[in-house]
C-alpha cells in the first residue's frame, strides 16, 4: 500500500516537471496585442496622404494583405488587452477586410455593386466571408455588434472606410493601441474640415450623411452641431440648420 501511495506522489510530481519543461508548446497569441506593423507597410505603399487607394497594385501583392487578415483571423481580442489594443484591432480589422472585399472582385466601380440578391444577402456589409477566433464575420457585426455597440465611440465612424469616395479617407498608417486617441482626433478634424465632404460657415451647415445616419452615436452629449462644432475650424452658429450632402459611393481609388 506504501509503495503504490508513492507511486502515485511519484508520478504525480513528474507529470508537473514535464509539464515545467515543455517550454516548446506555443504561447497563446490571443494573451498579447497582435502587431499591425505588417498592415502599416502595405497601406504606406499603396494608399496616398490623400486617402487615394491603389487597388490595382494592391492586387499584385494581395498575398502580403491576406497573411494580415490570417493573424487577425486567428488572434481575436481578449479583455487581457487593453481598450485601445483592442480598438486599433477592430477598426484595421474593418478596414483591411474592406480592402480584400474589393480585390476579391476587382476591377469594381463602387463597393455596392458587390452586393444584392445574387449573393442571397442585403449588402456588401452583410457577407460573412471572413472569420475571427473561428466565428463568422461580416463587416456589420464589427461596426454594429463590436465598434458601436461595445466601445460607444463616435470617433469610429471617422476611422472605418468603405472604400467610397464619401467615406472619410484612409489613414494611410494603421492604427496602434499606443496611438489610436491621437490617431482618432486627427481623423475627425481631417473629415469635419474636409470641404468635399462637409461645409460648414457661420449660418449653413451641409453635413455627410454619416451624422445623419449615426445622430444617436453624435448625441451623447450634445446634439450633431454641438459635435461637429468642437473639431470645425469655424465652428456653426448654435441655431444652424443642417442639410445633408448626397453621398458619392465610388470607389476611393483606382
Amino acid at each position: 500500500m506504501k509503495e503504490r501511495k508513492f507511486l502515485t506522489v511519484y508520478l504525480f510530481f513528474l507529470t508537473i516537471l514535464l509539464s515545467a519543461c515543455g517550454t516548446s508548446t506555443p504561447v497563446n497569441a490571443q494573451s498579447q496585442p497582435v502587431s499591425h506593423a505588417a498592415f502599416d507597410q502595405q497601406l504606406k505603399k499603396f494608399v496616398s496622404a490623400k486617402g487615394d487607394v491603389n487597388y490595382k497594385g494592391w492586387l499584385q501583392e494581395r498575398s502580403g494583405l491576406q497573411r494580415y487578415l490570417k493573424l487577425l483571423s486567428d488572434n481575436a481580442p481578449n479583455k487581457k488587452w487593453s481598450r485601445e489594443d483592442q480598438l486599433a484591432y477592430w477598426i484595421n480589422a474593418y478596414n483591411a477586410f474592406t480592402i480584400e472585399r474589393i480585390l476579391m472582385d476587382y476591377p469594381v466601380k463602387s463597393i455596392k455593386d458587390l452586393g444584392g440578391p445574387i449573393t442571397f444577402v442585403n449588402t456588401v456589409w452583410d457577407q460573412k466571408f471572413f472569420k475571427i477566433g473561428g466565428k463568422d464575420f461580416s463587416l456589420n457585426n464589427i461596426e454594429h455588434s463590436v465598434l458601436r455597440k461595445d466601445f460607444k465611440e463616435p470617433l469610429i465612424h471617422f476611422a472605418i472606410v468603405c472604400a467610397s469616395a464619401s467615406c472619410p479617407q484612409l489613414r494611410n498608417e494603421a492604427y496602434t493601441g499606443a496611438k489610436i486617441n491621437a490617431q482618432l482626433d486627427e481623423q475627425a478634424r481631417q473629415f469635419i474640415n474636409d470641404p468635399s465632404k462637409n461645409r460648414i460657415s457661420g449660418n449653413k451647415a451641409q453635413l455627410s450623411e454619416i451624422f445623419n445616419w449615426f445622430a444617436s452615436d453624435f448625441k451623447k452629449k450634445g446634439s450633431v452641431l454641438q459635435f461637429v462644432n468642437t473639431y470645425a475650424r469655424t465652428p456653426a452658429a448654435p441655431n444652424t440648420k443642417i442639410s445633408y450632402l448626397p453621398y458619392d459611393w465610388s470607389l476611393n481609388g483606382k
